[in-house]
């Protein structure tokens, strides 16, 4: 049993949880929980023991000076809670860690753990993967469940990934078999600029989550950094001819398999979140994936997975382009 100790009865809790590693391309995902725990001035109240989940020659840890004195941060994965206040509060259970080296069923089940002595009624576990989508659009947002009765309800896909996974999708499955709903949500980060950081689609995945569970982000810089990176992507991209023709083709493509919604439920929900933010108080204004003008930032172009110097150009069929999210 786990003993919870000074935490404070929680109002219709929802844990969002993100972890460094192989699901979390561009550091999107992690950033975005980290961002709330920051803008909600989150108290950590549980951290997992390192010793159960992790090779540290894998992760090691690192050393630090505090006030004269020499200290050790070990890899692990913390717990802690924010309040949202507004009009419907709500309050979220962040988990934030690195992807564990080891025994991942125990991992979960501990979480869950958690999850069950705090009444959570939701899990939302944030994921990012490397895709081919340009980063002159905005970033594809996939949510995604393996109850269809709960994908009906929140208009989300149920998955039908098969292949590798990683904990984000160990952790949903053991959601699922433990009778807690659970959701993914996987930002697409374009594969030529993977370095992070990537504001953009962590600003995306916030939006996203923030219409999920109807709570209002505060958004803090990340509109301005998001305009920055888009920035400061188009002028090193515009440096190189051949870089320049492959996002064209990938903005044709993209534009093609997308037309169809174009004026259909992408627009609705863009200006229902406008009017939401519009009369809002609070830090943060209304901000999409989209980029825009700002000071540019220092990213740089990164070769694929493949290992190719340069991104391959994609078939001229017109078929769907975007990356199937694993769960």
């Amino acid at each position: 049993m786990i003993e919870l100790e000074g935490v404070p009865e929680l109002v219709d809790p929802v844990m969002v949880a993100a972890f460094e590693g192989w699901n979390d391309a561009g550091d999107a995902a992690s950033t975005a929980v980290a961002h709330l725990d920051r803008e909600w001035k989150g108290e950590v109240f549980a951290a997992l023991d390192a010793e159960d989940y992790y090779d540290f020659q894998v992760n090691r840890p690192t050393v630090f000076m505090e006030d004269g004195v020499r200290k050790i941060t070990w890899p692990t994965t913390r717990l802690s809670v924010v309040r949202v206040g507004g009009d419907t509060p709500r309050d979220l259970v962040l988990v934030r860690g690195i992807e564990p080296s080891m025994r991942w069923r125990s991992f979960c089940n501990e979480l869950l753990g958690f999850a069950h002595e705090l009444g959570v009624e939701l899990v939302v576990v944030l994921g990012a993967l490397l895709g081919d989508t340009p980063h002159t659009r905005p970033v594809p947002i996939s949510g995604t469940t393996s109850d269809a009765d709960l994908a009906r309800r929140m208009d989300l896909e149920e998955t039908k990934y098969e292949g590798p996974t990683g904990i984000v999708g160990i952790l949903q499955e053991a959601c699922t078999h433990a009778g807690v709903p659970a959701v993914s949500l996987w930002a697409a980060v374009p594969h030529y600029v993977s370095q992070p950081p990537n504001p953009k689609a962590t600003l995306a995945l916030l939006n996203r989550l923030e219409d999920l569970i109807g709570v209002r982000v505060p958004l803090g810089e990340l509109p301005e950094d998001a305009r920055a990176w888009q920035t400061g992507v188009d002028q090193l991209a515009a440096e190189d001819s051949e870089v320049a023709e492959y996002v064209q083709s990938l903005e044709e493509a993209r534009d093609t398999a997308e037309l169809p919604e174009a004026s259909g439920e992408a627009i609705a929900r863009e200006f229902e979140r406008y009017l939401r933010r519009r009369d809002g108080s609070g830090p943060g204004g209304h901000a999409t994936a989209d980029g825009g003008d700002g000071t540019p930032q220092t990213p740089f172009l990164r070769d694929n997975p493949s290992g190719r110097t340069r991104p391959p150009r994609p078939p001229k069929a017109s078929g769907d382009d975007e990356e199937s999210s694993e769960d």
